[in-house]
């Protein structure tokens, strides 16, 4: 007894106050929430449209085992994969190019990177269709050259929501292979062209080895945010372009089948987590914090 008094007399107590805002915050704003849906995927929605208080698991052998949310998981994944492996593609040069730039230009090229967060992602989502729209830019653009003779019908399909999503997720991706590109030491790319490496040599060799986290923590984050939205798939796809988070919204807003709803955002949430914990055990979460600092 007298070892656990004199254990807790010496135990500091302030890191735990000087955290207790945060962990309030996440306990109230995430854990609580969080049980709420867990508790609401084992209800049961009756005939009437109440919930039923009970301990049920047909929900979820609903999700697990029917073709239809499957195919629609899968498809999600697809095209999350997809706008990802663009992102990275399109998104490497011209973060190459503002870790490169001189000084003076670097901070002016920056912030024209983060200005479309300074837009909402809903008008920069429905923006496309005064683009890509039958009566939009691009369409009449091409009937003004004499291209087409009639409006090519580009919207609602799978091609335009990647289209979106990548809009969307290039800054992600962006900041984070900066953030790599910009703590490589210049000297290791200098010693590598003393000795013999070409430019593409040497950028082979030394910059895009240590530009892989920034690339892997970029993908992450990109693919996370691409499967998980429902705005783009809703404003830019077709019928058959739905996406996983599209079930969710149906079943909650429109359906209001809150218990079938939680299933559904559950096993999105454990497949996106379960992706997380496993990039986390082999290239560490903290790369992705640093593009936000």
């Amino acid at each position: 007894m007298t070892a656990i008094t004199s254990r807790l007399a010496g135990f500091d107590r302030r890191p735990w106050v000087l955290l207790s805002p945060a962990l309030l915050s996440v306990t109230l704003l995430l854990v609580i929430p969080a049980l709420f849906i867990v508790v609401y995927s084992f209800w049961l929605r009756t005939a009437t449209g109440a919930d039923q208080v009970t301990f049920s698991l047909a929900n979820w052998r609903e999700v697990l085992t029917d073709p239809f949310y499957r195919d629609i998981l899968i498809q999600t994944l697809r095209i999350a994969a997809l706008s990802t492996i663009t992102c990275a593609l399109v998104g490497y040069i011209p973060a190459y190019y503002i870790a490169y730039a001189p000084t003076r230009h670097k901070t002016l090229l920056l912030v024209l990177l983060m200005l479309p967060f300074w837009v909402s992602y809903i008008i920069r989502t429905m923006s496309w269709i005064n683009i890509l729209g039958v009566s939009g830019a691009v369409n009449s653009a091409l009937l003004w050259a004499g291209l087409i003779d009639e409006p090519i019908q580009m919207l609602y399909n799978e091609a335009t929501v990647i289209l979106g999503l990548v809009h969307f997720l290039l800054p992600f991706m962006i900041l984070n292979i900066y953030v790599s590109l910009d703590g490589i030491d210049r000297s290791l790319t200098d010693a590598a062209r003393s000795l013999g490496c070409t430019g593409w040599q040497a950028f082979k060799e030394v910059t895009l080895p240590l530009s892989v986290p920034g690339l892997a923590a970029g993908s992450l984050l990109c693919f996370v945010l691409g499967a998980g939205t429902y705005i783009t798939p809703m404003v830019l796809g077709g019928p058959g372009d739905a996406m996983f988070a599209n079930l969710v919204f149906e079943a909650i807003v429109t359906q209001l089948n809150w218990p079938l709803g939680s299933a559904l955002s559950l096993l999105l949430l454990a497949l996106l987590s379960a992706l997380v914990l496993v990039y986390s055990r082999f290239l560490g979460i903290d790369q992705i914090a640093k593009s936000f600092r």
